[in-house]
Formats: structure tokens, sequence, C-alpha cells
């Protein structure tokens, strides 16, 4: 029997100085994996689809050539949402059942089989978007143009863009099929291979997670022992870590090679719905960034450890000489509310739902997913949040992130299944704003000299690893990618990519010793979301020109800033920037975010 994730447990009780640290309640989508609710719905979902399949498989076009084209397909479109909410509910549960313990057989069997039951249910409905695509553009732009259809209308003419690289039906329908037995069924050997992993760091056998947190450590020594016991696991495992990354990048290729899409991450873009000038352009200005961010700071930090270079395990390090302490979970929790709270009371009030109605997991447990997340599940429901909480300042500020996220899922909620998710360019939006929010507010309170030199230092840091170290990321992901279309990548090849791409980042004040050549391993969005992480430099860059224009706004900016929330993903980018006087297109943008985390090393360089 699978233990139902948080459903009575409600918290968990780890170390003392944290506290008691919430497990969520996933009863709110179903009362457990067997429940009989369950079971009802599953079954729905696929009658539901194959009815509506049955209905309007072929018939599209002609209904909207009717007289009342609008009123016909807008009923087709509710029904084909309404589905799209249920599965989606459905693959949310089972998600975040597994991801509380990802090692367990009988999650991982759950999982597994109701995504299977999903898929089929999806493979009957592939039909609808791509008949809707085949409509001639003068008769769509009639009946969407006219209610009630209209109400739908952003996410037709977005459903458009994807035109270009739809294939016939019955291929359609294999891609997804196969999908099961291919990608998703490497991504599910990674996951489960990553929280399998133990490590041992002075007798004591850790997880993933535990052992990174390692390297966050006051104690050089338990840093280097840290970071010799990943190298010594990744150089175990990186067979099978090269043997994943060569058979997904492979599978995108040939993906890639049927839809057309030309470079190796256009696919993304078009996803992003963003333009491949303007992600150059973004990747262009960091790099170029390198030498005045990364390379001074790192140069500067290095100084602070009475050195002329940190070890790699050093670079996240706490400064010297600044008191360490544990920041209990009711500490956190308080401090991002309030963060939240003097920015907009509506905010803070979004914010502490998420702690009331139990929607946080934030214990570490082993097999447990690493690192943080905010799933949407669906506008009918509510998000959840995944942490794990070790009470570092950082842990605070990940908090501070996943809830800005929180609030913009249910904020744009109210769009509808097939408008509230929100592109990339925007998605990490909400979550930088919130971590600049808490951060802020912690700064401004802060008197003494010392703290406030290590919290600039720690922002700094974060900034670093969001821009720097994400575009660096984006790199090593073009290199590979660009490089298995040669052939397969040795596992030596693999590091070689990495050691070059990190090297040229982080500067001559951080020594790539032996060790560090397989850390590429580790890293989720490699595996689960090809080029995603030039997102998190775009959200950062565009998130300090926002703050920017909150700190010499005058009133409205919060009603703007929840418009541009609420919006989901039913406006483009561009158009819900402009009401801040913000284009991304403009070759000066980027230039304003990267400024921001220059005049902060700039700062901390003047209170030496």
């Amino acid at each position: 029997m699978i233990r139902r994730s948080g459903a009575k447990a409600g918290v968990a009780k780890p170390a003392r100085t944290l506290g008691e640290l919430p497990e969520w309640d996933l009863s709110h989508l179903y009362p457990g994996v067997d429940s009989p609710e369950l079971k009802s719905d599953l079954g729905r979902a696929l009658s539901e689809a194959q009815a509506l399949a049955e209905h309007y498989r072929g018939k599209l076009a002609d209904l909207a050539a009717q007289p009342d084209g609008s009123e016909t397909l807008a009923e087709a479109v509710k029904r084909y949402e309404g589905l799209s909410d249920l599965l989606g509910r459905i693959g949310a549960y089972a998600g975040l059942v597994y991801s509380g313990d990802t090692t367990d057989p009988q999650r991982a069997k759950f999982y597994g089989d109701t995504q299977d039951k999903v898929n089929a249910a999806i493979t009957e409905l592939l039909f609808f978007e791509l008949e809707l695509n085949r409509i001639a553009p003068e008769v769509m732009a009639k009946v969407a143009g006219a209610a009630p259809l209209s109400h739908w209308k952003p996410w037709i003419d977005d459903l458009a863009k994807d035109k270009p690289h739809q294939l016939d039906d019955q291929i359609e329908a294999l891609f997804h099929e196969k999908s099961m037995t291919g990608a998703a069924a490497w991504n599910r050997l990674f996951d489960e291979t990553i929280a399998s992993l133990r490590f041992t760091v002075d007798d004591e056998e850790l997880t993933l997670e535990l052992t990174l947190n390692k390297l966050q450590d006051s104690d050089g020594e338990v840093r280097r022992k840290a970071a010799e016991a990943l190298s010594a696991v990744f150089r175990k495992e990186l067979r099978t870590f090269a043997l994943i990354t060569n058979t997904l990048a492979k599978d995108k290729e040939i993906s890639d090679r049927w839809r057309k899409f030309e470079d190796v991450a256009d696919s993304r873009h078009l996803a992003n719905r963003v333009e491949r000038e303007v992600v150059d352009a973004l990747v262009a200005a960091v790099r170029e960034a390198y030498p005045r961010l990364s390379h001074r700071y790192y140069r500067l930090k290095a100084k602070w450890f009475g050195r002329d270079a940190l070890d790699f395990w050093d670079r996240n390090a706490p400064l010297p000489q600044v008191e360490q302490r544990t920041i209990p979970w009711t500490e956190a929790r308080e401090t991002v509310l309030s963060a939240y709270g003097a920015f907009s009371p509506k905010m803070a009030a979004i914010a502490q739902r998420f702690f009331d109605e139990r929607w946080i997991d934030a214990p570490p447990r082993p097999g447990k997913a690493p690192g943080a997340f905010a799933h949407p599940t669906v506008p009918s429901a509510h998000p959840y949040v995944l942490l794990n909480y070790q009470g570092k300042p950082r842990d605070v500020m990940t908090l501070a992130h996943e809830l800005g996220h929180g609030v913009h899922q249910v904020l744009a909620a109210p769009n509808g299944a097939l408008m509230a998710p929100t592109p990339l360019t925007l998605a990490e939006t909400a979550s930088v704003f919130g971590e600049m929010l808490t951060f802020r507010r912690l700064l401004d309170a802060t008197t003494d000299r010392k703290q406030r030199k290590a919290m600039l230092a720690a922002k700094v840091e974060d900034m670093i690893n969001t821009v720097v170290r994400q575009i660096a990321f984006y790199s090593f992901e073009r290199k590979v990618h660009q490089a298995r279309r040669e052939g397969e990548l040795t596992p030596e090849a693999l590091c070689e990519i990495w050691m070059s791409v990190q090297a040229e980042s982080l500067g001559p004040a951080i020594r790539l010793t032996a060790g560090y050549e397989p850390y590429w391993c580790y890293i989720p969005h490699f595996i689960h979301s090809p080029f995603y992480v030039y997102a998190y430099a775009f959200g950062d860059c565009l998130v300090n020109s926002l703050y920017g224009v909150y700190q010499n706004a005058a009133e409205g900016f919060q009603e703007r800033y929840f418009a541009l929330l609420s919006a989901g993903g039913s406006k483009p980018y561009s158009e819900l920037l402009k009401p801040f006087g913000l284009d991304a297109k403009d070759p000066g943008f980027w230039q304003i975010g990267l400024r921001m985390i220059e005049g902060m090393i700039i700062e901390l360089e003047g209170m030496e």
C-alpha cells in the first residue's frame, strides 16, 4: 500500500532547530491512490475522450463554416478544456505522489500505470488541436473573433504558431504513444537513479539533497568531503547518466528533424513563445558580462578567504567570520509573508493559503525528489509547493521563490486549463520578484555591517547562479546537442564540454580541479526540459528591470503587476511588459538587469 503523501500526517519533525515542517495534503486532489474517486475519474476521462473524438473528429472545419460556427466550436473547445483539466488533475496527483518518494516501487508503479491511462485518453484527443490548425485562416479568424469562441481566441492564435511543425495525425499519435517508452521512460530512469544515490560523508550516508547542502557548510573540511563524495558517486554512475543524456539528445534530434526545426533550441523557443533573436541577445549579453560579474565577484570572494583562488567546493561557502545560524521554519514563513505583505496584502493573503491549507511539503526525506518546485496542477484545484527545507538562508529565498510561482499560478487559474499556463519567458517573473521583495526587506532591516555584507554577498551569489550559471548551462546543452548530431558522446567528452563552459563562466578565481568533471550529471533540467535553463536568466534580468520600475513608480504598480500575473498565457510577453515601459527586444534591455548585479558587486568592493 502506498502511503498517502501528506493526506493525514500534517507535519514532520526533523531537527528541533527547524521546528515542525509541513507536509502537503494531496487529498485536495484525490482521497488516495486506491480511492473510488480516482478510479471513476480515470474511467470517465477515457470514455469522454473517446466520445469527444467520435463526435468531432474530421468535422471541425465543417462546423467552423456553418452560420453558428463560433457557438458550435465554442462548445467543442469547452468540452476539450474540461477534459484537459480532468486529465491534468489525474496526472498532477500521480506526479506529486511519486515525487514524495521516487524510490518506492509501489509509487513508481502507480505513477507509471496512471501515466499509461492518461496517455491513452490524450491520444484520443490529439486530433483536436491539429484539426483546429487546419481550418482555413480566414474562416478561423471570423469565427474566433465572435462570441462565444472569442473567449479562447488568444489560445487559438497561440496554437496557430505550432502549425508549421505539426505532423499528420497518425504520426503525432505514434510520437505521443511512443514517448512513454522513449523520453518519459528515460526521464523516469534518471529520477529514480538520482533519488537512490547515497553519498558517504564522515561515515554518514546522505541523499543528494543533504550532500549538496553541505557545500554551504561553514567548515571547509566538510565542504571538501561532500564534494569528494559527490564526485566519487557521480563517477561511478557516469555511464548511466551519459547513456540517458545521449539517448534523450538523439530522441530530440529525431523529433526536431521530423518537425523541421532548424536550431537545436528552436522547439524550446517556440514553446516559450519567444524569438530566437531575443534569447541570443540575452546569451550574448550575459557571456560578455562574465568578467565583470562572476569573474569579478569570485576574485573578491577569494580575497575574503585570504586566497588567490577558491576550490570549486568553496564557491557557495558562507563568508568567513560571519555567524551561521539555522533559520526555523516559522521564522522563514513569517519573513516571506511579511515581505509579500509589505508589497501587497493581496499577495500575502494568497501565499498564506499555502501554509494554512497544507499546500506545502517541506521536509527532506529519503527518496523524495530533490530541489524545489511549484506544481500548478489544474485551474479547478490549486498549486502545490515542494521544498527540501534545511534552515539555510538560501532555503528562505527558495521558499520566497516557489511561493512566487504559487501566487502566479493561483492568479492565472481563472483563465482556464487552456490559457492559464504561462510561457517560460514570464514563468520566473513572480518567483524571482518574490525573492527580491524578501531580500530587500531583510536588507533594509539589517544595520550590522558584517551581516549586511554577508546578505549582499549571498544575493550576488544567487543572482550569479541564476543568470551566469544558467546561461553556462544553456551553452553546455547547446554544445552537447550539436555534438550529438555528429555521433554519440562518451562520458569523457561530456565532462570535457562541462569543464570548458564552467571555466569560461566562473573565471580564474575558481579552481576546477579533478573531481568536478562529472557534476553535470545531476542537473534535472538537462533531462526533463532541454534548454529550459535560460528562462531563469531571462526572469532574473527581467525582474531586475521590473523592480527598478517598482522603486521609481507612482501609484498603480501593484495593479499592473497583478494584471501581468493574472493574464497567464493569454497574452504575449511583449504585450504584458508594455505597461511597465519594458521591451525585451531593445538591445539595451538586458544591460539593465546585469548592471544591477554589477552595482551590488561594486557596493561589496566598497565595504572592504
